[in-house]
């Protein structure tokens, strides 16, 4: 986690926000247990529901009323819209299914996080992965979607500083 904050902190010094779904809350609480968080960290919002991802992270209400909420481009959006609502330079979304869902056809769970980074002129980068969570109880299943979108959100900022564009 003391990646997190020298990758943040290195030139061109990066604040980050967070829109979690899945994650309900836990990516925030990862976030904020590293010593010194308050240097780059400017906070992050739980919008469970499709109203509150359109209402407050501008997600497209077609495009994620057709797969509930959750996919790639979704989890972008989430993550676009934590840095619009918070005025930062990064974001990270989070999206899934913690549990199997009959509704939705969906035996294994499995998330998707998505990260934004703000660009020169204004436009974000954006980038994004997924990640199984089949067997995991619920709370595990959350906690693995946490750890995934922070090590991916390290790995981007890695590879940006090596100068290897992605």
């Amino acid at each position: 986690m003391s990646d997190l904050k020298a990758l943040m902190l290195a030139s061109p010094r990066r604040t980050l926000a967070v829109a979690e779904s899945l994650t309900c809350g836990r990516l925030q609480a990862r976030i904020g247990s590293v010593s010194g968080a308050s240097e780059f960290f400017l906070g992050g919002i739980t919008a469970y529901s499709l109203e509150e991802k359109v209402r407050h992270l501008g997600v497209d209400r077609a495009e994620a009323t057709a797969v509930n909420s959750v996919s790639a481009r979704v989890a972008e959006q989430m993550a676009r819209g934590a840095c619009v609502l918070f005025g930062s330079d990064a974001g990270i979304g989070t999206t899934g299914y913690s549990e199997p869902s009959t509704a939705w056809h969906v035996d294994e769970p499995y998330a998707w996080w998505g990260l934004a980074l703000r660009q020169p002129g204004g436009d974000y980068a954006v980038h994004h992965g997924r990640v199984d969570l089949a067997g995991l109880a619920r709370v595990d299943a959350q906690e693995r979607a946490a750890a995934a979108a922070l090590d991916g959100l390290v790995s981007w900022l890695r590879e940006r500083a090596a100068g290897r564009r992605t």
